[in-house]
């Protein structure tokens, strides 16, 4: 019986950490920016814009850079909007049916329901992500816990309503998923054991 595993999260919840080492820990293959250069390789569009387009809801009047053409129509924008999920859609359901894996974001939940994966969101309080958030922040980058929390809420926005766009369901709502885990104030690498022993 194959072994699929998709992860959605807040940001700064710890959650791409605790799924990169639960895929060691379980022996399972780990997705996450692959599918974004593997979208980019099928769309002939930029890895940076692919992200930015996966990581924010549909926005009029947005530009688009292919090559050295430019367009600012909003069918354009929206049509490249579809281009990279339907190329999503297609990589994340290959790569589940080609291995045990764990998938973090993109939909991945909703596009494989049909394979009936182990869904897990993880979450966290916003002062433990802020906390995590700066003491991840590289060198040189003062950002203040004000800004952090505005930068969360931010990435957090534009994933519920990415997310809401493409499924019709509401990112974070714990009927959603089989599995929610709060990771406030925990070490992540501390809580793998446990997880796998849960899933395994």
């Amino acid at each position: 019986m194959s072994k699929i595993i998709t992860i959605g999260r807040q940001f700064g919840s710890g959650g791409r950490e605790l799924g990169k080492r639960l895929a060691d820990e379980l022996g399972l293959r780990y997705y996450d920016k692959e599918i974004l250069s593997e979208i980019a390789n099928q769309t002939s569009m930029s890895e940076e814009y692919v992200s930015n387009i996966i990581e924010q809801a549909p926005k009029r009047s947005y530009p688009i850079t292919i090559g050295h053409s430019f367009a600012f129509s909003d069918n354009y924008y929206m049509m490249q909007m579809q281009s990279v999920y339907l190329a999503q859609d297609k990589i994340i359901r290959q790569l589940a049916s080609d291995s045990d894996c764990i998938i973090i974001g993109r939909c991945a939940d909703y596009i494989l329901r049909d394979m009936n994966p182990c869904r897990i969101f993880v979450y966290a309080s916003m002062q433990s992500r802020i906390d995590r958030c700066i003491q991840r922040a590289l060198e040189g980058e003062n950002i203040t816990e004000k800004e952090m929390k505005k930068k969360i809420n931010e990435i957090d926005k534009n994933r519920s309503r990415y997310y809401g766009f493409y499924t019709g369901r509401t990112w974070g709502d714990i009927n959603n998923y089989d599995v929610c885990i709060n990771t406030s104030g925990k070490v992540i690498k501390d809580l793998v054991p446990g997880i796998a022993k849960l899933l395994g």
